[in-house]
């Protein structure tokens, strides 16, 4: 990653164009073409720097519920019951902990009553008992607005 690849994140992440061309408006900012800044930022998502690109909604302004969720299931069947999870176009993560309850998950809806049935949905399907499953919804939001930035390695300075 050089210095061309940092201005093109530090874009990304200020301030994302909002135009036909976002790209092009992005080139412009940083003297660059069009076709590099996109062919750059198609290389960084490749390689992973960038692991996703898009909007990020507030989900109850939409008037949408949300939880965040976990199940205890045996190390054996953590494949399966990730594949449930994530089969509900309502899951938006879904990861593995080192933990009891080893498998995490947001669910976003348009209710609560939709998380309440999503939930036992995958408690059935998995076959987990009540105990096996926790519901932790928000009580009081904490919203970071977090920035990352890349260190220059020594080479570059």
């Amino acid at each position: 990653m050089d210095k061309f690849d940092r201005q093109i994140l530090d874009v990304l992440q200020k301030e994302f164009p909002l135009s036909e061309r976002p790209y092009g408006v992005i080139a412009q900012k940083i003297g660059a073409s069009e076709a590099e800044v996109w062919q750059r930022v198609q290389t960084l998502v490749s390689s992973g720097v960038i692991r996703r690109l898009g909007a990020s909604l507030d989900s109850r302004k939409l008037g949408y519920a949300s939880t965040l969720a976990a199940v205890n299931v045996m190390e054996g069947k953590i494949d399966q019951a990730a594949d449930v999870i994530n089969a509900y176009p309502e899951v938006t993560h879904c990861y593995q902990r080192k933990d009891a309850f080893n498998i995490w998950f947001t669910v976003i809806a348009f209710s609560e009553q939709r998380i309440m049935d999503i939930l036992e949905e995958i408690r059935l399907a998995i076959g987990l008992t009540p105990e096996q499953i926790l519901n932790v919804p928000v009580e009081r939001l904490f919203k970071l607005d977090a920035r990352f930035t890349v260190s220059k390695p020594d080479s570059d300075s």
